[in-house]
């Protein structure tokens, strides 16, 4: 059986993924990654069990391990910030990392509500 041409680029890395070929990037399975951040200050409970806390330097990323410590970059302006994850999320496309207010406010981008960010695994 051969296999049906693929016409668009994004359709193709998901036909290779889905087909075992390749795995998530190097990067990624690495801890490491880049995109856009936005913050949130809710009083809920986040995923980890604990209740969310928007002074402390916390973040939701969709797959890291809670407790993980990262530092997240703002590519705009350099500044960084190193949080613990301690929640899921974001749950918006073209959106790796949710931080608290405290750690928005750090890199500069309360204001904004969203940058584009680059962040590392500093621990797991």
């Amino acid at each position: 059986m051969k296999p049906a041409k693929i016409k668009t680029a994004a359709a193709a890395a998901l036909f290779t993924v889905g087909m075992g070929l390749v795995s998530a990037s190097d990067s990624q399975a690495a801890g490491n990654g880049c995109g856009g951040a936005s913050w949130y200050a809710l009083s809920s409970k986040t995923a980890s069990g604990e209740r969310m806390n928007a002074a402390h330097l916390t973040a939701a990323h969709r797959s890291l391990k809670f407790g993980t410590k990262v530092q997240v970059t703002n590519k705009r302006n350099g500044k960084s910030v190193v949080v613990r994850i301690n929640d899921r999320g974001p749950f918006i496309r073209g959106r790796v990392i949710d931080l608290s207010k405290a750690a928005a406010s750090r890199i500069g981008m309360i204001r904004s509500g969203t940058a584009s960010i680059c962040y590392q695994v500093i621990n797991s």
